[in-house]
């Protein structure tokens, strides 16, 4: 499990040592902090962050917009920011609009500002539009299953997940380090997975088939990674004939 990285881009060291200190607190990866639109340019494209938060005025400049409006024009590139700002200047604002962030933090923030604004925007970005029809804690993409923890996001490689499973309404996804309660269907969680990777062994699991580790046909078992034990239902045993794993 990844925690969810955060670039900094901010000059005012005060601010930057107060906003680091939330994130760590919370659970976030400060990746850098730049003070400069150079500086923050050649961070954002080496230490690869989740998502950044920009101050509007670097140096008295508006190079937080001139840093957005550079990483706007790289296709594939772009991932969310937050601005910062202490500025009430419309036509700024109406500039910075244009870059299409995420969220507006007005200085002084506090805590809860912060962390509301990080979750909204990688629901935002890294989320389906259909996810957000039901009450959910998690955030489904290519890569990452975002959840919501307490008041921090956790961040889990979707190759990392070992299997998932069925409890009530809910789901627990099992990786080595951790399990995660899910408020999402299993058939719902299942829609925005690779099925090359992750299928379906009963009406209550679906496994990784990279963590398998065995099949035990007689008793209806498969024993995955660290010794787990997933049902296999007979109507789901036709996925073995293709899955390489069990030949």
């Amino acid at each position: 499990m990844d925690k969810l990285k955060v670039l900094i881009i901010e000059d005012t060291p005060a601010e930057s040592d107060k906003l680091r200190a939330v994130l760590q607190a919370n659970n976030f990866e400060v990746v850098g902090v730049a003070t400069t639109c150079k500086d923050a340019l050649s961070l954002y494209y080496t230490a690869n962050p989740d998502i950044a938060i920009v101050d509007i005025f670097l140096n008295g400049n508006p190079d937080g917009i001139a840093f957005a409006e550079a990483i706007s024009a790289m296709p594939g590139a772009v991932k969310p920011f937050i601005f910062l700002t202490s500025s009430n200047d419309r036509q700024l604002f109406e500039r910075a609009k244009l870059t299409h962030p995420f969220s507006f933090l007005l200085k002084p923030f506090n805590e809860l500002e912060v962390l509301y604004a990080i979750e909204m925007a990688v629901e935002k970005f890294y989320g389906q539009h259909e996810v957000t029809e039901e009450e959910t804690n998690a955030v489904v993409s290519t890569d990452y299953l975002f959840i919501k923890k307490n008041k921090s996001l956790k961040k889990v490689a979707i190759p990392d997940i070992i299997y998932i499973e069925v409890e009530e309404r809910y789901c627990n996804v099992v990786t080595q380090q951790e399990k995660f309660v899910v408020m999402m269907s299993l058939n719902r969680i299942a829609e925005f997975l690779n099925p090359a990777l992750f299928v379906k062994t009963h009406r209550n699991f679906i496994i990784n088939i990279n963590h398998a580790n065995e099949i035990i046909l007689a008793d209806n078992l498969i024993i995955m990674q660290g010794g787990h034990k997933v049902l296999l239902g007979d109507k789901y045993k036709d996925f073995l004939k293709d899955t390489v794993i069990f030949k």
